[in-house]
């Protein structure tokens, strides 16, 4: 089909916890502070508080608007450039901190539509790069974001939009917020026949949160994760595996009564994409980028999705898609934070 389709405004909604990024480059003293590792996604608790401020206080930090999902709908609207296409959900604070998350998501084509809390500020995320780039430790203080409720799906607005997409994306971060607000959406998807697709996010969402995980999992029609998720996912489920074909393999026949068919897909680094369906595995080879040309790993998994669902909604095939995911998580790790240059192109 590719890029003659014409894409309406909402074609594409995406639920998550709309987070301000802090970034710094860090070192393994900062982390041990915190009790942190060097690639990895929590939940701040009390003891990371400080960091916050501590982060704050360094001359070079960087501030993006974050949250795993409009980071992957910020990407996508860099491919399709018509503005709108995108739209955007999660809650923030009334705050500063959120008229810059929509300022910077409206700059770059998303249109959002944030629910206000009263009582809570703007989420924020500790972003620590490590390792000459190769790692980020990511710590989310929610705030918020774990504000939303499921009656702004009811806004009539909204509702409008949300029956009305062509393609939707949650997270497992969001799902640890709102499950009911996500299996409402996932229902929505499933009854209108539209791809739902879910971002795996973090390790931890599948040894605390799987009830959850498992309560919309017979309506995942894609399944985006990496090596680390996948080994989470399989661990908690008992199957002892270890291979990660074996494991992407399973997941896609796994619980697809419903739906018939899933298609996962699991980013392993460096190494190939391994992309399943109906258990048939195919992989897909990653450009190798010099470890000097690596500024940022952080973002690379969001970025992956932003150009896989661009491509999607065009009506490219599963290769095109996956490979234009590729290019984008490729081009996300050669810049600091999860910023656009003058040489992004998909396309080339």
């Amino acid at each position: 089909m590719g890029d003659s389709k014409i894409l309406k405004p909402g074609t594409i909604v995406g639920f998550c916890n709309p987070l301000l990024d802090m970034t710094v480059v860090g070192d393994q003293s900062l982390l041990d502070k915190y009790d942190l590792k060097g690639n990895n996604a929590i939940l701040a608790d009390e003891k990371h508080m400080p960091l916050y401020g501590e982060l704050l206080n360094n001359e070079k930090i960087e501030f993006t608007a974050g949250g795993s999902a409009q980071n992957s709908l910020r990407v996508a609207q860099w491919v399709i450039k018509e503005p709108n296409v995108a739209v955007f959900f999660g809650a923030v604070g009334q705050d500063k901190y959120s008229e810059i998350l929509k300022l910077k998501a409206n700059q770059e084509g998303v249109d959002v539509k944030y629910q206000y809390s009263a009582e809570k500020p703007t989420g924020t995320c500790a972003v620590i790069v490590t390792n000459n780039g190769k790692d980020r430790s990511l710590c989310a203080n929610l705030s918020a974001a774990q504000t939303f409720t499921e009656d702004h799906l009811d806004v009539p607005e909204n509702k409008a939009i949300i029956e009305n997409a062509e393609f939707y994306l949650v997270t497992g971060f969001f799902l640890q917020v709102n499950a009911k607000a996500v299996q409402k959406l996932a229902k929505i998807a499933f009854e209108r026949k539209r791809p739902f697709l879910y971002n795996m996010s973090a390790p931890f969402i599948y040894q605390f949160y799987m009830d959850s995980v498992m309560s919309i999992f017979p309506y995942i029609s894609i399944i985006v994760g990496n090596d680390e998720e996948a080994k989470a996912f399989a661990e908690g489920h008992k199957w002892n595996l270890d291979n990660i074909e074996e494991i992407a393999s399973k997941i896609s026949n796994f619980q697809v009564e419903q739906i018939g068919h899933r298609l996962v897909i699991i980013t392993q680094g460096e190494k190939p994409v391994i992309v399943t369906k109906d258990g048939i595995v195919t992989k897909y080879p990653v450009v190798s980028i010099p470890t000097s040309d690596i500024v940022d790993s952080n973002g690379a998994g969001d970025a992956f999705i932003g150009g896989f669902v661009s491509k999607y909604v065009l009506g490219y095939s599963t290769e095109d898609c996956v490979k234009a995911g590729i290019k984008a998580g490729s081009y996300i790790i050669q810049q600091p934070g999860m910023s656009k240059g003058n040489s992004f192109n998909l396309d080339e």
